[in-house]
């Protein structure tokens, strides 16, 4: 028989697992809902010293020890992971299957701290530890108002009256809890895993699938054949929404059933290296620092067109952007068609990098403006993917010389886990700025829906601006169409794309 251990995430505990668990145990399996210490109390219980991520990892200890003989399958939701594998790590011999519910990958000395999805929040956090005493981590982490769980993940599918318990029944979190490192001695790693991915929160296996390609090494292990995913088309709390579905994924997990991701390299060339789908003259670059320029054949200076590519992107992926095909393909299309096309590397490595990849775009937009052979008063913005919400800074207050701006199947919004809900990176609400800036945009009919629905947030937001927005559509084009749908549609939208751009550059 398989025994279920079910350990839930921050300001939560046992009772959001009764959906589920119930239905667990009529299909015959074993469920076993973990009272956390110091989160089992009355809600605004705040006590909070001495408890840390150790005490809880001491609980799950416990229900792990006093589990029946069998298959045992430890599942982590959000913060509940990090116990989770601290004690698999000392009990791997006993767990059948470890499954991560819509949560993160921790990593031996790093604290639950780093996956707080809210960014902000994060920095406060930190903050407050260094403070010491009752503001460090003896300390509690208030629960969220009821309007405030989004800060936390996406709510998508739980209904009011689950929203209200939810509410009702949060208790404060300890900071121990979220400062102490996890440590692992690896003894965890055999233990086959699976991932359960909640899409209303952000996530799917075709990102995860598109992130392996880029080469990061931290993602590689995702790959092992002992490694499943599932996706679930909710928001954060899928307890909670749909419990259901949730209890059948979990025994389908514990079957060994799921998707596996296809390793990079037997994946053959990644999709997003491939050729880029049109024909185009070799135009030479001309490489200063992090800038690409890919010149004309043209004595007086001409308009230019900076492409800026998308992300996160792993620091270590070689090549960098800017010799990726897509990027240098629209370059030197653009060259031949008598503009400078240049491409750069930015810094957008990580979901907390995006201030800084705006830093760079500026400075590198300045820097293709001073030189000598561009027109500094006409430039275009072209975006892709992930590079995305760095629209925003230019649409909020577009300057003069900015003729136009594209995005080609951008990300248009932070994704609800992504912890940039109230930053500066929103296209939508910068629009209220933008005033006659045109704007193309490629839309691609086989986007993934947690990014499709960015767009459309966009495009209601630009309708009821009655904002300059020109919708180049690609009905049957993916994600990074340009590599992937060499077919004659995505090729006409390319070129209409492009032709957009340059009639409003150049008018």
């Amino acid at each position: 028989m398989t025994a279920f251990i079910l350990v839930a995430g921050l300001f939560t505990n046992a009772h959001v697992w009764e959906g589920t668990a119930g239905r667990l145990t009529a299909a015959g399996a074993e469920a076993h809902a973990v009272a956390l210490t110091g989160l089992d109390g009355p809600p605004g219980d705040a006590e909070g010293a001495g408890i840390d991520l150790e005490t809880h990892i001491a609980d799950v200890l416990a229900a792990i020890d006093s589990a029946a003989s069998g298959d045992i399958v430890l599942v982590g939701h959000d913060y509940g992971i990090h116990p989770v594998l601290g004690a698999a790590d000392r009990r791997a011999d006993r767990i059948s299957r470890i499954v991560h519910l819509d949560s993160g990958m921790p990593q031996d000395g790093v604290p639950a701290l780093a996956a707080v999805p809210d960014q902000s929040l994060r920095e406060q956090l930190a903050e407050r530890a260094g403070a010491g005493g009752a503001e460090g981590a003896d300390g509690v982490l208030p629960p969220p108002a009821r309007e405030a769980w989004q800060r936390w993940g996406s709510t998508e599918g739980i209904p009011d009256v689950a929203l209200d318990r939810l509410t009702a029944l949060a208790v404060p979190q300890p900071l121990g809890t979220l400062l102490q490192p996890l440590r692992l001695t690896g003894a965890v790693d055999v233990v086959p895993t699976t991932g359960v991915l909640c899409t209303g929160n952000g996530t799917s296996i075709e990102m995860v699938q598109m992130l392996v390609g880029f080469g990061d090494p931290a993602l590689q292990a995702l790959t092992d054949p002992r490694v499943t995913f599932f996706e679930l088309p909710t928001g954060h709390w899928p307890m909670l929404s749909c419990p259901g579905e949730l209890a059948d994924t979990l025994l389908r997990a514990a079957a060994g059933e799921g998707h596996r991701l296809t390793p990079a390299e037997a994946a053959g060339t990644p999709g997003h290296l491939r050729p880029f789908l049109l024909d185009v003259p070799e135009i030479p670059r001309e490489r200063n620092g992090a800038v690409d320029l890919y010149l004309p054949d043209a004595a007086d200076p001409r308009p230019a067109v900076v492409f800026v590519h998308g992300g996160p992107v792993p620091a270590e992926a070689r090549p960098t952007p800017r010799d990726w095909p897509t990027l240098v393909g629209y370059a030197r299309y653009a060259a031949a068609q008598g503009v400078v096309g240049a491409t750069l590397d930015h810094r957008l490595h990580d979901l907390a990098d995006y201030e800084r990849a705006a830093a760079d775009v500026a400075a590198a937009v300045e820097q293709v403006r001073a030189d000598p052979r561009v027109d500094a008063d006409r430039v275009a913005l072209w975006f892709f993917s992930g590079g995305g919400p760095l629209t925003a800074d230019w649409l909020g207050a577009p300057p003069a010389w900015l003729r136009c701006l594209a995005a080609v199947y951008p990300i248009l919004a932070p994704l609800p886990n992504w912890g940039l809900g109230d930053s500066r990176f929103r296209p939508a609400d910068a629009l209220a700025g933008a005033g006659t800036l045109p704007v193309v945009l490629v839309r691609v009919g086989l986007e993934m829906p947690e990014i499709a629905a960015t767009v459309e947030e966009f495009l209601a937001a630009a309708k009821d601006r009655g904002a300059d927005v020109e919708v180049v559509d690609v009905p049957n084009g993916h994600h990074g169409f340009e590599t992937l749908d060499p077919t004659d549609e995505s090729r006409e939208a390319v070129h209409r794309a492009m032709r957009s751009v340059l009639a409003r550059l150049t008018a």
